[in-house]
């Protein structure tokens, strides 16, 4: 059967779970957009590990990949945020219990223009940006002039509210508004956030660490404006140093199939893990992939 890799609208979905569940060989992956990227990976290494079994990837949000789990399109959902009490509600109507598999760390990186000055900046700064009746709207407010930024007026970029990385945001640095600002660009995947900023002087935004390219810098973030500030890396995520570093999870309906708890038991073994730290993750324990 022919690989189908990427993004599967609900059509296409619908009817790869009948398939899944006629065959027992195909397992729907859907979810978080930050572990896209390795979910591809993992995917396309574990055809070489198990021929006989094809894992379909799709993205769009934790939020989307939740909803489709319990609309029983999928069979894992990818997520960068726990489950939260209204999606477990509604698990517990339709009889489900999600089961949480932690497959990773990632730290979640503030991004600016590679020209901007800034080199570091504090959750009382990022929520006077983001957060809602936001006191801080031009860069000349943190004391530089950005290269390029005409007016000196911050472009905020985020994620829209389906995304995992958008409510991991949101509960670890908007503390005292709870809301975000009106005006943000909510894009639709992570992707899409660096490469936005990577185009626009005046822009921040918030991302996922796997997603860093020679065109954005990553600040360097303190959680106090007393304490010092951390980059964020692979081993700052891992050992916790980082202050806005998140486990990521893989979320499967209790009693799944033989074929699913495998492929997840695969991606938390060593071949698996090694791939996730390639991609840029923290592994969730020590490894040699040497």
């Amino acid at each position: 059967m022919k690989k189908l890799y990427g993004f599967l609208i609900a059509a296409g979905l619908t009817f790869f779970c009948g398939l899944a569940q006629a065959t027992g060989n195909v397992i729907l992956t859907r979810g978080s957009d930050t572990l896209f990227v390795v979910a591809q990976a993992w995917a396309e290494a574990y055809d070489r590990v198990n021929p006989e079994v094809t894992v379909s990837v799709g993205g769009g949000g934790s939020g989307t990949g939740f909803d489709a789990l319990l609309r029983g399109l999928v069979d894992i959902a990818n997520a960068s945020r726990r489950i939260d009490t209204y999606e477990l509600e509604r698990a517990a109507r339709l009889g489900l219990r999600p089961v949480e598999h932690t497959v990773g760390y990632d730290a979640l990186a503030v991004y600016v223009h590679k020209d901007n000055p800034l080199s570091s900046i504090s959750f009382k700064q990022l929520e006077e940006i983001f957060g809602r009746d936001a006191k801080i709207s031009q860069w000349t407010d943190l004391g530089v002039e950005v290269p390029g930024c005409k007016d000196q007026k911050i472009v905020r970029v985020g994620r829209q509210n389906s995304s995992g990385t958008y409510a991991y945001f949101r509960d670890a640095i908007l503390t005292r508004s709870h809301r975000f600002d009106l005006g943000i660009l909510d894009m639709l995947s992570s992707k899409d956030v660096v490469h936005l900023v990577e185009k626009t002087p005046c822009a921040i935004g918030y991302s996922g660490l796997a997603y860093a390219t020679p065109k954005v810098k990553m600040m360097c973030v303190a959680s106090d404006e007393k304490r010092s500030c951390t980059l964020p890396s692979v081993t700052s995520a891992s050992n916790g140093s980082y202050p806005i570093a998140r486990p990521l999870f893989m979320y499967a309906n209790e009693m799944p199939r033989g074929v699913i708890t495998d492929y997840i038991k695969w991606v938390l073994g060593q071949e698996g893990q090694c791939i996730l730290l390639d991609k840029g993750y923290a592994p969730v324990r020590p490894i040699d992939c040497r």
